[in-house]
Protein backbone atom coordinates (compact mmCIF):
# COMPACT_ATOMS: atom_id res chain seq x y z
CA UNK A 1 0.00 0.00 0.00
CA UNK A 2 0.88 3.61 -0.62
CA UNK A 3 2.26 5.77 -3.06
CA UNK A 4 4.77 4.02 -5.32
CA UNK A 5 6.67 4.45 -8.14
CA UNK A 6 4.06 2.89 -11.05
CA UNK A 7 1.67 5.93 -9.11
CA UNK A 8 3.60 8.93 -9.51
CA UNK A 9 4.53 7.42 -13.56
CA UNK A 10 0.42 7.16 -14.12
CA UNK A 11 -0.18 10.59 -12.03
CA UNK A 12 3.12 12.21 -14.37
CA UNK A 13 1.92 10.26 -17.58
CA UNK A 14 -1.97 11.75 -17.17
CA UNK A 15 -1.05 15.48 -16.13
CA UNK A 16 1.46 15.32 -19.38
CA UNK A 17 -1.06 13.63 -21.71
CA UNK A 18 -4.34 16.10 -20.79
CA UNK A 19 -2.19 18.86 -21.67
CA UNK A 20 -1.05 17.53 -25.12
CA UNK A 21 -4.84 16.59 -25.29
CA UNK A 22 -6.15 19.70 -24.54
CA UNK A 23 -3.72 21.19 -27.17
CA UNK A 24 -4.29 19.20 -29.61
CA UNK A 25 -8.30 19.30 -29.42
CA UNK A 26 -8.10 23.02 -29.54
CA UNK A 27 -6.55 23.65 -32.82
CA UNK A 28 -5.82 27.14 -33.27
CA UNK A 29 -8.34 30.28 -33.37
CA UNK A 30 -8.83 33.02 -35.57
CA UNK A 31 -10.22 35.42 -32.96
CA UNK A 32 -11.15 36.23 -29.49
CA UNK A 33 -14.84 35.04 -30.01
CA UNK A 34 -13.24 31.76 -31.43
CA UNK A 35 -11.25 31.67 -27.92
CA UNK A 36 -14.23 31.67 -25.44
CA UNK A 37 -16.99 30.33 -27.40
CA UNK A 38 -15.52 27.90 -30.20
CA UNK A 39 -17.35 29.05 -33.03
CA UNK A 40 -20.57 27.95 -31.66
CA UNK A 41 -20.26 24.60 -32.74
CA UNK A 42 -19.88 22.35 -29.95
CA UNK A 43 -22.59 19.55 -29.63
CA UNK A 44 -24.84 19.67 -26.63
CA UNK A 45 -23.95 16.85 -24.92
CA UNK A 46 -20.61 17.55 -24.70
CA UNK A 47 -21.24 21.04 -23.18
CA UNK A 48 -23.86 19.59 -20.89
CA UNK A 49 -20.87 17.25 -19.49
CA UNK A 50 -18.37 19.86 -19.37
CA UNK A 51 -20.61 22.03 -17.26
CA UNK A 52 -20.97 19.16 -14.66
CA UNK A 53 -17.33 18.82 -14.93
CA UNK A 54 -16.42 22.38 -14.48
CA UNK A 55 -18.90 22.36 -11.19
CA UNK A 56 -17.64 19.55 -9.88
CA UNK A 57 -13.78 20.40 -9.37
CA UNK A 58 -11.90 18.34 -6.68
CA UNK A 59 -14.12 19.73 -3.83
CA UNK A 60 -16.62 17.14 -5.21
CA UNK A 61 -14.28 14.07 -5.21
CA UNK A 62 -13.17 15.54 -2.26
CA UNK A 63 -15.21 17.28 0.62
CA UNK A 64 -18.90 15.66 -0.40
CA UNK A 65 -17.40 12.46 0.60
CA UNK A 66 -16.19 13.61 3.85
CA UNK A 67 -19.45 15.35 4.52
CA UNK A 68 -21.29 12.35 4.16
CA UNK A 69 -18.34 10.50 6.46
CA UNK A 70 -19.43 13.31 9.15
CA UNK A 71 -22.99 13.57 8.64
CA UNK A 72 -25.74 11.69 6.08
CA UNK A 73 -27.17 12.24 3.22
CA UNK A 74 -29.07 15.73 3.51
CA UNK A 75 -26.87 17.36 1.12
CA UNK A 76 -28.88 15.83 -1.46
CA UNK A 77 -32.11 17.91 -1.35
CA UNK A 78 -29.71 20.71 -2.67
CA UNK A 79 -29.71 18.89 -6.00
CA UNK A 80 -33.65 18.59 -6.08
CA UNK A 81 -32.98 22.47 -6.12
CA UNK A 82 -30.50 22.45 -8.70
CA UNK A 83 -32.86 21.00 -11.46
CA UNK A 84 -35.64 23.56 -10.61
CA UNK A 85 -33.07 26.19 -11.02
CA UNK A 86 -31.62 25.01 -14.29
CA UNK A 87 -35.13 24.97 -16.02
CA UNK A 88 -35.28 27.97 -14.63
CA UNK A 89 -32.48 29.34 -16.66
CA UNK A 90 -33.08 27.10 -19.53
CA UNK A 91 -36.45 29.62 -20.18
CA UNK A 92 -35.79 32.79 -18.60
CA UNK A 93 -31.77 34.03 -19.33
CA UNK A 94 -30.67 31.37 -22.24
CA UNK A 95 -33.83 32.49 -24.94
CA UNK A 96 -32.20 36.42 -24.01
CA UNK A 97 -28.26 35.48 -24.80
CA UNK A 98 -29.55 33.90 -28.00
CA UNK A 99 -31.01 37.27 -29.43
CA UNK A 100 -27.71 38.36 -29.77
CA UNK A 101 -23.86 37.44 -30.52
CA UNK A 102 -22.74 37.59 -26.86
CA UNK A 103 -19.96 35.92 -25.57
CA UNK A 104 -20.08 37.25 -21.46
CA UNK A 105 -23.44 37.17 -19.68
CA UNK A 106 -23.00 40.27 -18.24
CA UNK A 107 -23.77 41.85 -22.04
CA UNK A 108 -27.06 40.91 -21.98
CA UNK A 109 -27.17 43.44 -18.75
CA UNK A 110 -25.76 46.17 -20.88
CA UNK A 111 -28.07 45.64 -23.59
CA UNK A 112 -31.15 45.95 -21.08
CA UNK A 113 -29.65 48.59 -18.36
CA UNK A 114 -25.76 50.52 -19.43
CA UNK A 115 -22.39 49.70 -19.38
CA UNK A 116 -22.13 50.93 -15.76
CA UNK A 117 -24.63 47.65 -14.62
CA UNK A 118 -22.49 45.37 -17.49
CA UNK A 119 -19.22 46.93 -15.56
CA UNK A 120 -20.55 46.61 -12.12
CA UNK A 121 -21.54 42.96 -12.11
CA UNK A 122 -18.69 41.83 -14.35
CA UNK A 123 -16.44 42.89 -11.58
CA UNK A 124 -18.45 41.76 -8.54
CA UNK A 125 -17.97 37.99 -10.61
CA UNK A 126 -14.26 38.67 -11.15
CA UNK A 127 -13.88 38.72 -7.17
CA UNK A 128 -16.29 36.07 -6.72
CA UNK A 129 -14.86 33.60 -9.47
CA UNK A 130 -10.91 34.20 -7.90
CA UNK A 131 -12.21 33.51 -4.61
CA UNK A 132 -14.13 30.52 -5.21
CA UNK A 133 -11.31 28.84 -7.70
CA UNK A 134 -9.08 29.62 -5.11
CA UNK A 135 -10.48 27.13 -2.84
CA UNK A 136 -11.09 24.73 -5.56
CA UNK A 137 -7.81 24.99 -6.08
CA UNK A 138 -6.54 24.23 -2.67
CA UNK A 139 -8.78 21.14 -2.47
CA UNK A 140 -7.10 19.80 -5.73
CA UNK A 141 -3.46 20.28 -2.95
CA UNK A 142 -4.60 18.36 -0.46
CA UNK A 143 -3.98 14.47 -1.78
CA UNK A 144 -0.73 15.58 -3.51
CA UNK A 145 0.24 17.30 -0.78
CA UNK A 146 -0.64 14.00 1.29
CA UNK A 147 1.46 12.53 -1.31
CA UNK A 148 4.38 14.80 -1.04
CA UNK A 149 4.53 14.54 2.68
CA UNK A 150 5.57 10.66 1.90
CA UNK A 151 8.52 11.32 -0.26
CA UNK A 152 11.47 11.86 1.30
CA UNK A 153 12.16 15.07 -0.44
CA UNK A 154 9.59 16.91 1.02
CA UNK A 155 9.65 15.16 4.62
CA UNK A 156 9.88 17.37 7.40
CA UNK A 157 8.58 20.71 5.21
CA UNK A 158 5.79 22.43 6.41
CA UNK A 159 1.99 22.03 5.20
CA UNK A 160 2.12 25.19 3.96
CA UNK A 161 5.44 24.62 1.89
CA UNK A 162 4.10 21.54 0.40
CA UNK A 163 0.81 22.85 -0.43
CA UNK A 164 2.27 25.50 -1.97
CA UNK A 165 4.34 23.29 -4.75
CA UNK A 166 1.09 21.07 -4.94
CA UNK A 167 -0.84 24.18 -6.23
CA UNK A 168 1.86 25.64 -8.65
CA UNK A 169 2.42 21.85 -10.24
CA UNK A 170 -1.76 21.35 -10.69
CA UNK A 171 -1.83 25.05 -11.91
CA UNK A 172 1.39 24.79 -14.49
CA UNK A 173 0.09 21.75 -16.66
CA UNK A 174 -3.76 23.37 -16.27
CA UNK A 175 -2.44 26.45 -17.85
CA UNK A 176 -0.69 24.18 -20.88
CA UNK A 177 -3.61 23.63 -23.00
CA UNK A 178 -6.22 26.67 -21.53
CA UNK A 179 -3.68 29.13 -23.04
CA UNK A 180 -3.40 27.52 -26.10
CA UNK A 181 -6.77 25.92 -26.85
CA UNK A 182 -9.15 28.22 -25.61
CA UNK A 183 -12.67 27.53 -24.78
CA UNK A 184 -12.27 24.23 -26.97
CA UNK A 185 -10.15 22.68 -25.70
CA UNK A 186 -11.49 23.53 -21.83
CA UNK A 187 -14.65 21.70 -23.03
CA UNK A 188 -13.07 18.86 -24.49
CA UNK A 189 -10.34 17.86 -22.08
CA UNK A 190 -13.42 18.81 -19.60
CA UNK A 191 -15.83 16.07 -20.79
CA UNK A 192 -13.02 13.25 -21.02
CA UNK A 193 -11.56 14.25 -17.33
CA UNK A 194 -15.37 13.74 -15.92
CA UNK A 195 -15.31 10.29 -17.22
CA UNK A 196 -11.88 9.53 -15.62
CA UNK A 197 -12.81 10.70 -12.22
CA UNK A 198 -16.12 8.87 -11.83
CA UNK A 199 -14.11 6.08 -12.92
CA UNK A 200 -11.18 6.44 -10.65
CA UNK A 201 -13.97 7.33 -7.99
CA UNK A 202 -16.11 3.69 -8.99
CA UNK A 203 -12.65 2.18 -8.83
CA UNK A 204 -11.93 3.53 -5.06
CA UNK A 205 -15.45 2.42 -4.35
CA UNK A 206 -15.35 -0.97 -5.59
CA UNK A 207 -12.03 -1.94 -3.77
CA UNK A 208 -13.67 -0.71 -0.27
CA UNK A 209 -16.15 -2.90 -0.75
CA UNK A 210 -13.80 -5.94 -1.00
CA UNK A 211 -12.26 -4.95 1.71
CA UNK A 212 -15.24 -5.06 3.49
CA UNK A 213 -16.90 -8.58 5.25
CA UNK A 214 -20.06 -8.39 3.82
CA UNK A 215 -19.33 -5.80 0.87
CA UNK A 216 -22.29 -3.18 0.61
CA UNK A 217 -24.34 -4.84 3.25
CA UNK A 218 -21.38 -3.84 6.10
CA UNK A 219 -21.80 -0.39 4.78
CA UNK A 220 -25.62 -0.26 5.18
CA UNK A 221 -25.39 -2.09 8.84
CA UNK A 222 -23.31 0.68 10.06
CA UNK A 223 -24.71 3.38 8.24
CA UNK A 224 -28.25 2.34 9.75
CA UNK A 225 -27.08 2.63 13.12
CA UNK A 226 -26.13 6.10 12.57
CA UNK A 227 -29.16 7.16 10.44
CA UNK A 228 -26.42 8.35 7.49
CA UNK A 229 -29.08 7.33 5.17
CA UNK A 230 -31.55 10.04 5.98
CA UNK A 231 -32.63 12.16 3.02
CA UNK A 232 -34.92 14.44 3.81
CA UNK A 233 -34.78 16.74 7.24
CA UNK A 234 -37.37 19.29 7.80
CA UNK A 235 -36.32 21.16 10.62
CA UNK A 236 -38.88 22.60 12.09
CA UNK A 237 -38.40 21.07 15.68
CA UNK A 238 -36.50 24.19 16.93
CA UNK A 239 -38.77 26.83 16.17
CA UNK A 240 -38.71 29.66 13.61
CA UNK A 241 -35.56 31.56 14.52
CA UNK A 242 -33.41 28.14 14.50
CA UNK A 243 -34.59 26.83 11.29
CA UNK A 244 -32.98 29.72 9.14
CA UNK A 245 -29.59 28.68 11.01
CA UNK A 246 -29.47 24.90 9.62
CA UNK A 247 -27.91 24.50 6.24
CA UNK A 248 -29.49 21.38 5.17
CA UNK A 249 -33.31 21.49 5.68
CA UNK A 250 -35.55 20.31 3.07
CA UNK A 251 -37.37 23.81 2.04
CA UNK A 252 -33.89 25.40 2.82
CA UNK A 253 -32.18 23.09 0.36
CA UNK A 254 -34.50 23.60 -2.57
CA UNK A 255 -35.41 26.73 -2.41
CA UNK A 256 -31.46 27.93 -2.00
CA UNK A 257 -30.37 25.50 -4.35
CA UNK A 258 -32.75 26.97 -6.93
CA UNK A 259 -31.73 30.28 -6.50
CA UNK A 260 -28.19 29.40 -5.91
CA UNK A 261 -28.23 27.44 -9.68
CA UNK A 262 -29.88 30.21 -11.16
CA UNK A 263 -27.22 32.23 -10.28
CA UNK A 264 -24.46 30.07 -10.90
CA UNK A 265 -25.68 28.90 -14.19
CA UNK A 266 -26.88 31.64 -15.49
CA UNK A 267 -25.22 34.46 -14.32
CA UNK A 268 -21.99 33.42 -13.73
CA UNK A 269 -20.11 33.60 -16.91
CA UNK A 270 -17.88 30.27 -15.94
CA UNK A 271 -20.93 28.22 -16.89
CA UNK A 272 -22.94 30.73 -19.50
CA UNK A 273 -19.79 30.96 -21.24
CA UNK A 274 -19.81 26.97 -22.12
CA UNK A 275 -23.77 27.59 -22.81
CA UNK A 276 -23.08 30.31 -25.27
CA UNK A 277 -20.78 27.72 -27.13
CA UNK A 278 -23.86 25.33 -28.58
CA UNK A 279 -25.14 25.96 -31.80
CA UNK A 280 -28.52 26.81 -30.98
CA UNK A 281 -30.62 28.17 -28.22
CA UNK A 282 -32.99 24.47 -27.92
CA UNK A 283 -29.55 22.53 -27.21
CA UNK A 284 -28.25 25.53 -24.84
CA UNK A 285 -32.09 24.56 -22.90
CA UNK A 286 -31.07 20.74 -23.06
CA UNK A 287 -27.59 21.41 -21.68
CA UNK A 288 -28.41 23.27 -18.85
CA UNK A 289 -31.53 20.61 -17.76
CA UNK A 290 -29.24 17.56 -18.54
CA UNK A 291 -26.28 18.80 -16.48
CA UNK A 292 -28.99 19.03 -12.87
CA UNK A 293 -30.04 15.67 -13.39
CA UNK A 294 -26.66 14.41 -13.92
CA UNK A 295 -25.14 16.40 -10.89
CA UNK A 296 -27.81 15.04 -8.94
CA UNK A 297 -26.62 11.25 -9.63
CA UNK A 298 -22.73 12.71 -8.90
CA UNK A 299 -23.79 14.39 -5.79
CA UNK A 300 -25.42 10.77 -4.43
CA UNK A 301 -22.70 8.92 -6.00
CA UNK A 302 -19.73 10.72 -3.77
CA UNK A 303 -22.18 11.08 -0.71
CA UNK A 304 -22.26 7.08 -1.01
CA UNK A 305 -18.78 6.95 -1.41
CA UNK A 306 -18.31 8.76 2.41
CA UNK A 307 -21.20 6.53 3.87
CA UNK A 308 -19.13 3.62 2.65
CA UNK A 309 -16.18 5.05 3.82
CA UNK A 310 -17.59 5.77 7.86
CA UNK A 311 -18.18 1.50 7.28
CA UNK A 312 -14.48 1.22 6.54
CA UNK A 313 -12.83 3.10 9.06
CA UNK A 314 -15.36 1.59 11.42
CA UNK A 315 -16.78 4.92 12.33
CA UNK A 316 -13.49 6.41 13.94
CA UNK A 317 -13.55 10.36 14.69
CA UNK A 318 -11.60 12.78 11.84
CA UNK A 319 -11.65 16.65 12.83
CA UNK A 320 -11.94 17.14 8.97
CA UNK A 321 -13.66 15.14 6.79
CA UNK A 322 -11.32 16.65 3.31
CA UNK A 323 -8.45 14.37 4.45
CA UNK A 324 -10.71 11.23 5.11
CA UNK A 325 -10.99 10.07 0.89
CA UNK A 326 -7.51 11.57 0.35
CA UNK A 327 -6.40 9.01 3.18
CA UNK A 328 -8.02 6.71 1.93
CA UNK A 329 -7.01 6.97 -1.90
CA UNK A 330 -2.75 7.09 -0.68
CA UNK A 331 -2.64 4.41 2.31
CA UNK A 332 -4.88 1.89 1.45
CA UNK A 333 -5.48 1.48 -2.49
CA UNK A 334 -3.11 -0.84 -3.99
CA UNK A 335 -0.09 0.23 -6.25
CA UNK A 336 -1.08 1.53 -9.41
CA UNK A 337 -4.91 1.92 -8.87
CA UNK A 338 -3.53 5.34 -6.20
CA UNK A 339 -1.91 6.43 -9.73
CA UNK A 340 -5.37 5.80 -11.84
CA UNK A 341 -7.52 7.49 -8.99
CA UNK A 342 -5.34 10.40 -7.98
CA UNK A 343 -5.31 11.21 -11.49
CA UNK A 344 -9.36 11.53 -12.02
CA UNK A 345 -9.11 14.20 -8.66
CA UNK A 346 -6.58 15.82 -10.98
CA UNK A 347 -8.94 15.23 -13.85
CA UNK A 348 -11.91 17.07 -11.70
CA UNK A 349 -9.59 19.62 -10.75
CA UNK A 350 -8.23 20.65 -13.70
CA UNK A 351 -11.67 21.10 -15.82
CA UNK A 352 -12.82 23.68 -13.37
CA UNK A 353 -9.57 25.28 -13.24
CA UNK A 354 -9.00 25.58 -16.79
CA UNK A 355 -12.75 27.13 -17.20
CA UNK A 356 -12.32 29.45 -14.38
CA UNK A 357 -8.98 30.82 -16.40
CA UNK A 358 -10.67 31.03 -19.72
CA UNK A 359 -14.11 32.75 -18.26
CA UNK A 360 -11.88 35.44 -16.19
CA UNK A 361 -9.63 36.18 -19.48
CA UNK A 362 -13.25 36.50 -21.66
CA UNK A 363 -14.93 38.67 -18.62
CA UNK A 364 -12.08 40.95 -18.19
CA UNK A 365 -11.33 41.01 -22.25
CA UNK A 366 -15.00 41.75 -23.22
CA UNK A 367 -16.46 43.64 -20.44
CA UNK A 368 -13.68 45.63 -19.11
CA UNK A 369 -11.12 45.87 -22.06
CA UNK A 370 -12.74 46.52 -25.12
CA UNK A 371 -15.87 49.00 -24.31
CA UNK A 372 -12.86 51.46 -23.09
CA UNK A 373 -9.43 50.79 -24.64
CA UNK A 374 -10.38 48.47 -27.61
CA UNK A 375 -13.07 49.73 -29.37
CA UNK A 376 -11.22 49.55 -33.10
CA UNK A 377 -8.52 46.79 -32.09
CA UNK A 378 -8.03 44.66 -34.19
CA UNK A 379 -8.89 40.74 -34.16
CA UNK A 380 -5.12 39.41 -33.98
CA UNK A 381 -4.90 41.92 -31.20
CA UNK A 382 -7.70 40.70 -29.39
CA UNK A 383 -6.90 37.16 -29.38
CA UNK A 384 -3.46 38.15 -28.22
CA UNK A 385 -4.48 40.08 -24.96
CA UNK A 386 -7.24 36.78 -24.69
CA UNK A 387 -4.30 35.04 -23.76
CA UNK A 388 -2.02 37.32 -22.00
CA UNK A 389 -5.24 37.56 -19.63
CA UNK A 390 -5.46 33.83 -19.16
CA UNK A 391 -1.78 34.34 -18.08
CA UNK A 392 -2.73 37.09 -15.42
CA UNK A 393 -5.40 35.26 -13.99
CA UNK A 394 -3.71 32.09 -13.65
CA UNK A 395 -1.34 33.92 -11.28
CA UNK A 396 -3.82 35.56 -9.40
CA UNK A 397 -5.57 32.36 -8.73
CA UNK A 398 -2.54 30.73 -7.54
CA UNK A 399 -1.90 33.80 -5.14
CA UNK A 400 -5.60 33.34 -3.65
CA UNK A 401 -5.34 29.79 -3.43
CA UNK A 402 -2.30 30.33 -1.15
CA UNK A 403 -4.99 31.87 1.66
CA UNK A 404 -7.03 28.90 2.32
CA UNK A 405 -4.01 26.43 2.91
CA UNK A 406 -4.81 27.37 6.79
CA UNK A 407 -8.69 26.69 6.61
CA UNK A 408 -10.45 24.33 8.88
CA UNK A 409 -13.67 24.35 7.33
CA UNK A 410 -15.25 22.25 5.06
CA UNK A 411 -14.29 23.54 1.56
CA UNK A 412 -17.23 22.80 -0.54
CA UNK A 413 -19.17 24.93 2.50
CA UNK A 414 -16.38 27.42 2.20
CA UNK A 415 -16.85 27.59 -1.66
CA UNK A 416 -20.50 27.69 -1.63
CA UNK A 417 -20.82 30.47 1.16
CA UNK A 418 -18.07 32.51 -1.17
CA UNK A 419 -20.48 32.47 -4.12
CA UNK A 420 -24.20 32.98 -2.36
CA UNK A 421 -22.62 36.25 -1.29
CA UNK A 422 -22.18 37.60 -4.36
CA UNK A 423 -24.78 35.58 -6.28
CA UNK A 424 -27.90 36.61 -5.05
CA UNK A 425 -27.29 40.47 -6.23
CA UNK A 426 -26.01 39.13 -9.69
CA UNK A 427 -29.16 36.69 -9.95
CA UNK A 428 -31.62 39.48 -8.41
CA UNK A 429 -30.14 42.06 -10.84
CA UNK A 430 -30.97 39.81 -13.75
CA UNK A 431 -34.28 39.09 -12.50
CA UNK A 432 -34.62 42.72 -12.44
CA UNK A 433 -33.89 43.39 -16.00
CA UNK A 434 -35.21 40.33 -17.34
CA UNK A 435 -39.03 39.71 -15.41
CA UNK A 436 -39.60 43.91 -14.93
CA UNK A 437 -39.49 46.65 -17.96
CA UNK A 438 -39.79 49.78 -15.58
CA UNK A 439 -36.05 49.41 -13.61
CA UNK A 440 -33.43 51.65 -15.33
CA UNK A 441 -29.65 51.35 -14.98
CA UNK A 442 -29.75 53.51 -11.69
CA UNK A 443 -32.23 51.38 -10.05
CA UNK A 444 -29.87 48.21 -10.78
CA UNK A 445 -27.24 49.64 -9.45
CA UNK A 446 -29.07 50.71 -6.06
CA UNK A 447 -30.81 46.80 -5.93
CA UNK A 448 -27.45 45.46 -6.84
CA UNK A 449 -25.42 47.16 -4.06
CA UNK A 450 -28.39 47.21 -1.93
CA UNK A 451 -28.66 43.00 -2.13
CA UNK A 452 -24.76 42.84 -1.87
CA UNK A 453 -24.31 44.73 1.60
CA UNK A 454 -27.56 43.04 2.72
CA UNK A 455 -25.58 40.23 2.55
CA UNK A 456 -22.29 40.93 3.80
CA UNK A 457 -24.30 42.05 6.97
CA UNK A 458 -25.86 38.57 6.92
CA UNK A 459 -22.50 36.61 6.24
CA UNK A 460 -20.72 38.78 8.76
CA UNK A 461 -23.61 39.32 11.91
CA UNK A 462 -26.08 36.54 11.48
CA UNK A 463 -26.52 32.91 11.98
CA UNK A 464 -28.63 32.15 8.86
CA UNK A 465 -27.31 29.17 6.86
CA UNK A 466 -25.36 29.86 3.98
CA UNK A 467 -28.28 28.00 1.82
CA UNK A 468 -30.39 31.11 2.24
CA UNK A 469 -28.07 33.81 1.14
CA UNK A 470 -28.70 33.82 -2.52
CA UNK A 471 -32.51 33.87 -2.46
CA UNK A 472 -32.17 36.57 0.43
CA UNK A 473 -30.08 38.66 -1.85
CA UNK A 474 -31.91 38.03 -5.04
CA UNK A 475 -35.22 39.49 -3.60
CA UNK A 476 -33.42 42.33 -1.60
CA UNK A 477 -31.87 43.26 -5.41
CA UNK A 478 -35.12 43.23 -6.83
CA UNK A 479 -37.11 44.95 -4.42
CA UNK A 480 -34.97 47.67 -3.66
CA UNK A 481 -34.66 47.92 -7.44
CA UNK A 482 -38.41 48.23 -8.03
CA UNK A 483 -38.98 50.91 -4.91
CA UNK A 484 -36.35 53.39 -6.67
CA UNK A 485 -37.71 52.60 -9.94
CA UNK A 486 -41.02 54.03 -8.04
CA UNK A 487 -39.17 57.51 -7.43
CA UNK A 488 -36.90 57.56 -11.10
CA UNK A 489 -39.41 57.10 -13.45
CA UNK A 490 -37.54 57.03 -16.34
CA UNK A 491 -38.40 54.37 -18.66
CA UNK A 492 -36.99 51.09 -19.45
CA UNK A 493 -34.42 50.28 -22.51
CA UNK A 494 -35.79 47.64 -24.57
CA UNK A 495 -34.25 44.01 -25.06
Amino acid sequence: MGFKAIDYIIVLAYLFGVAAFGVIIGGKQKNAADYFVGGRKIPWLAVSFAVVATETSAITFISIPGLAYLTNLNFLQIAIGYIVGRIAIAFLFIPSYYRGELVTAYELLKTRFGDKTRNYASIVFLVTRTLATGVRLFTTAIPLAIIFKGYQIFTGYSNTYVYAIAIVVITVFTFVYTYTGGIRAVIWTDVVQMFVYIGGASLALYIMLSHLPHGWGTVVAAAAAQSKFQFIHFGFSGGFAHFFTVKYTFVASVLGGAFLSMASHGTDQLIVQRLLATDSLKNSQKAVIASGFFVMIQFLFFLLIGVALYAFYNALPFKDGDQIFPKFIVEQLPSGVSGIIVAGLFASAMGSLSGSINALASSTLVDLYKPYFGKHSLEENDLRLSKLFSAIWTVILVGTAFIFIHSTESVIEIALSIASVTYGGLLGTFLLGVLFKKPQQTDAIIGFTAGLIILVYVFFFTPIAWTWYTMIGSLTTIGVGLISSRFTGAPARRT
